[in-house]
C-alpha cells in the first residue's frame, strides 16, 4: 500500500492506483468525461485536473499513477481556473439545445458545467456543425454535441469487441463515426447510450417521449435471456418508456444486451386481453367461466396419459410449480419445461447449472466452449469472457461454435463426433493439465440434438478426467439461454413416473396419442402446425404469437412487467421481477389459471394467495429462499464409460438474435433491427 496526502488528508491506496482513485478514497469528487471504470484510460477530456506538489502545471488525475508520499490538492485556485478553462473549451462548439435534448436532466455536461464551469461565455465566433451519423435503428445521433471523450469507441473495441466506431480527421474537424456504412451491428450497442456523457448518443425509440424527471423507476430483471441481468424499468403514464441496466458485478456488471434493453415495446403489441374459444374454426371472445368449463370438460373426458403440458421461455417459476401440483393432482405425468427438446438431465442441479458462477469468469485461465453461440445466446456473459481474454491470461478452445466470437479461439472443428475422438480427448486433457481455474461451457443448444444426452454425459466424464471438479471449484457449466429453464428444472416441471419428455410428446403428437396439450407461454415448442391438428390445444400466454391462433382455447395472462414473479438465472440465482404496469383487460397471473382448474378437479392446491404460494414453494425447495445467491448441490459422479458419437456438423449460430420470444417477436424495435442490422451482417460476412 502507498500513502498519499489529498487536501491534507492521508490515505492508503494500492500500488498502481491512479491519482483520481486516491482522491475518491479520500472522499473528494473529481469531475470527468472520458474516464470510466470499465474502460481503458484515454486522458483526453482533461476535466479531472488536480494540483500535485512539485508539478509545474495541473495534472490529469485519471492517467497519473500515485507515488509514495505524493501531495495532491483538488481545490486550489489553479485547479479551479484550469477546470473552468477546460469546460469553456468543451462548450465552444456545443449547441445550446438542452430544452430539446433527451439527455436533459441526467447530463454530465450540464451538471459539471454548473459546478465546475464559468457562468459566462466569451466565445462569439460561429459554432461548428457535424453531420448526423447512421448508428442503426436503436441509437439516435446528434454529433454536433459530441465532446470526443471516446467512451463509445473504447466500449465497442474493448467490451463489445466489434471495432465498429472510430475517430476520423484531426483537430476541430475530428468526428466519431462508424466503420461500416449503415449502422452498428453489435448485440451490446445500446450501452454506448449510457456511456455518452452528453446528448450525442441517445435512444432512438425513447426520443421525445418523456423527460427523465417524469419517470417512475422500478428495479427488476431482464428475461430476454438466462443471464438474469439486473435492470431498471422506467414507466410514465402507465407505459414503459425505457429499460436501463443496474450495476451488479456478480451478474451483468453495468451492461445490458440490446434485446433486453429495447424489446419492451412488444409488451403493448399483439396482447391477449380476454379469453378466446374456437367456434367453427374461428376464435371468438369469451369469458373466464365459459373457457374454464370447456377445459374442465375436456380434461374429464380424456385419459390422463393422453394429456401433456409444455412451459415456455418466459414462464415464471411460481406458475410451473403450481402447474406441476395441478397436473400431479389429475395424474398427468407428461409435463416438461424443455420446450426446445433439450435432453439435459434433471435429477441433479449440477447437471444444468452454470456451476462456476458468472463472476468467476474473471479468474479463469483455460476455457472450452462446446456447442453454443455465447455471443448471441448470452451477450453480456460473452462480454465478460472477452474482458478476461483481453488480460492475456485466458486460452480458449471451441468445438461446434460460430467463428465470429469476440475473442481469439482455437477451433477443433464443427463436428460433434470430435468429442468422442481419442486424440481430441487427449488434446483437451493436455489443454487443461496445468490450469488453475479451468472451465467448460456446454451449450443447451447442442443438448437439443438427437445425441444430446450422450454429449452431456461425455462432457461430464471429460470434465472429471481433466480435473475440472475440485473441492472449491466446479468448472462444468451449462449455458441455458431461456429465462425460465433453470426455474422449471429446479421445481420439477419435468416428466415423472415414466411420463413423456418434450421430445416424446412431439413424437406422440405425430401418432395422435396426445389428445389435450397445454402450452404455457410455449410459443417456441419445436412442433409443426400439422402435428397439432388432432390435439385440443389450450394456449396460456400474453402475446398472440405462433400457437395462439391455432389453439382451441386461449387464456390471457400477465407479462413479466405486470407481476411479481420469481426467475432463476443460469447460475440458479433466484431474482424477482416487479409490477411496473397494470394487466390489460381480463388477464391474470398465470399460476391462478391452474389454481382455478384445480378447485374444480382435484383440490390438491391449498394456497390461495401469492404469499402462501411462495411459502409453500420455499418449503418444498428451500434453496429458492436464498434470493440473489446461486444454488449449491453435490456433484453426481459420472462413470467412465466409452461413448461414441456419430458425425453431425453444426456451429449453432443464432441466426436471429433479436426475435427469440413472443415479446421480442411483437416488438417493432426488434423488427427494425432484423430489417436493418441483419441485412448489414448478411452483406458483410454472409453469416445470416
Amino acid at each position: 500500500m502507498i500513502k498519499v496526502k489529498v487536501n491534507n488528508k492521508t490515505v492508503e491506496v494500492p500500488e498502481g492506483a491512479t491519482v483520481m482513485q486516491a482522491c475518491e478514497v479520500a472522499g473528494e469528487e473529481i469531475p470527468r468525461f472520458c474516464y470510466h471504470e470499465k474502460l481503458s484510460i484515454a486522458g483526453n477530456c482533461r476535466m479531472c485536473l488536480v494540483d500535485i506538489e512539485k508539478s509545474p502545471k495541473p495534472v490529469a488525475s485519471c492517467a497519473m499513477p500515485v507515488a509514495n508520499e505524493m501531495v495532491i490538492k483538488t481545490n486550489t485556485e489553479k485547479v479551479e481556473k484550469a477546470r473552468k478553462g477546460v469546460m469553456e473549451f468543451l462548450l465552444i462548439n456545443h449547441p445550446l439545445d438542452c430544452p430539446i435534448c433527451d439527455q436533459g436532466g441526467e447530463c454530465d455536461l450540464q451538471d459539471q458545467s454548473l459546478y465546475f464551469g464559468k457562468s459566462t461565455s466569451r466565445y462569439e465566433d460561429t459554432k461548428r456543425a457535424v453531420d448526423e451519423k447512421n448508428f442503426g435503428p436503436l441509437i439516435k445521433t446528434v454529433m454536433t454535441r459530441c465532446i470526443h471523450c471516446t467512451r463509445c469507441v473504447r466500449f465497442m473495441d474493448e467490451i463489445a469487441g466489434t471495432h465498429e466506431l472510430g475517430a476520423i480527421n484531426r483537430g476541430e474537424g475530428m468526428e466519431i463515426t462508424s466503420a461500416i456504412e449503415g449502422g452498428i451491428t453489435s448485440e451490446l450497442s445500446g450501452n454506448i447510450i449510457d456511456l455518452c456523457p452528453v446528448g450525442a448518443l441517445t435512444s432512438k425509440p425513447y426520443a421525445f417521449t418523456a423527460r427523465s424527471w417524469e419517470l417512475n423507476h422500478i428495479d427488476s430483471i431482464d428475461v430476454s435471456d438466462a443471464v438474469g441481468s439486473n435492470v431498471r424499468i422506467d414507466e410514465f403514464n402507465g407505459e414503459i418508456k425505457r429499460i436501463l441496466p443496474r450495476e451488479n458485478e456478480e451478474i451483468n456488471q453495468e451492461w445490458l444486451s440490446d434485446k433486453g434493453r429495447f424489446f419492451y415495446d412488444g409488451l403493448k403489441n399483439q396482447r391477449i386481453d380476454k379469453p378466446f374459444v374456437k367456434n367453427k374454426n374461428k376464435l371468438s371472445s369469451s369469458d373466464w367461466k365459459s373457457a374454464l368449463e370447456i377445459i374442465i370438460k375436456k380434461i374429464k373426458d380424456t385419459n390422463p396419459s393422453e394429456i401433456a403440458a409444455i412451459s415456455g421461455s418466459l414462464t415464471d417459476t411460481e406458475t410451473m410449480y403450481t402447474a406441476k401440483e395441478f397436473f400431479k393432482g389429475i395424474n398427468v405425468k407428461n409435463i416438461d419445461c424443455r420446450f426446445n427438446l433439450s435432453q439435459v438431465p434433471y435429477c441433479n442441479s449440477k447437471d444444468w447449472l452454470f456451476n462456476s458462477s458468472i463472476e468467476k469468469i474473471d479468474v479463469i485461465d483455460k476455457l472450452l466452449i462446446i456447442g453454443c453461440d455465447p455471443k448471441r445466446e448470452a451477450a453480456v456473459l460473452n462480454s465478460r469472457i472477452r474482458q478476461r481474454w483481453l488480460t492475456g491470461n485466458l486460452d480458449i478452445l471451441t468445438i461446434s461454435t460460430p467463428d465470429d466470437l469476440t475473442y481469439k479461439c482455437n477451433s477443433l472443428g464443427n463436428d460433434i463426433s470430435l468429442l468422442s475422438d481419442e486424440n481430441i480427448q487427449k488434446k483437451i486433457k493436455l489443454f487443461f493439465k496445468k490450469a488453475n481455474f479451468p472451465m467448460v461451457i456446454l451449450g443447451d443448444s447442442i443438448l437439443s440434438t438427437k445425441q444430446g444426452e450422450k454429449i452431456h454425459k461425455l462432457v461430464k466424464i471429460l470434465s472429471q478426467q481433466s480435473n475440472l471438479i475440485r473441492e472449491n471449484w466446479n468448472g462444468f457449466n451449462v449455458l441455458n439461454k431461456y429465462a425460465s429453464r433453470v426455474g422449471g428444472l429446479t421445481v420439477g416441471f419435468v416428466p415423472y413416473n415414466n411420463g413423456l419428455s418434450s421430445l416424446e410428446i412431439k413424437k406422440a403428437l405425430k401418432k395422435n396419442k396426445i389428445k389435450v396439450l397445454f402450452l404455457i407461454e410455449a410459443d417456441d415448442f419445436l412442433v409443426e402446425d400439422e402435428e397439432l391438428e388432432n390435439a385440443f390445444i389450450i394456449y396460456i400466454g400474453h402475446n398472440g404469437d405462433k400457437f395462439a391462433g391455432n389453439s382451441d382455447v386461449v387464456l390471457p395472462t400477465s407479462a413479466y412487467t405486470e407481476k411479481k414473479a420469481l426467475y432463476l438465472n443460469l447460475e440458479g440465482r433466484p431474482q424477482f421481477t416487479k409490477i411496473v404496469t397494470s394487466k390489460p383487460g381480463l388477464a391474470v397471473d398465470s399460476w391462478k389459471v391452474f389454481k382455478a382448474l384445480d378447485q374444480k378437479l382435484s383440490a390438491v392446491i391449498k394456497y390461495n394467495t401469492y404469499d402462501e404460494l411462495l411459502e409453500e414453494m420455499y418449503n418444498d425447495f428451500p434453496q429458492l429462499r436464498n434470493e440473489k445467491q446461486s444454488q449449491k448441490s453435490k456433484w453426481a459422479i459420472e462413470k467412465n464409460i466409452n461413448i461414441k458419437l456419430f458425425p453431425e456438423i453444426n456451429n449453432f449460430l443464432v441466426k436471429n438474435f433479436y426475435q427469440t420470444c413472443c415479446i421480442s417477436r411483437s416488438s417493432e424495435n426488434m423488427a427494425n433491427c432484423v430489417r436493418e442490422i441483419l441485412k448489414i451482417k448478411k452483406v458483410n460476412n454472409g453469416n445470416y
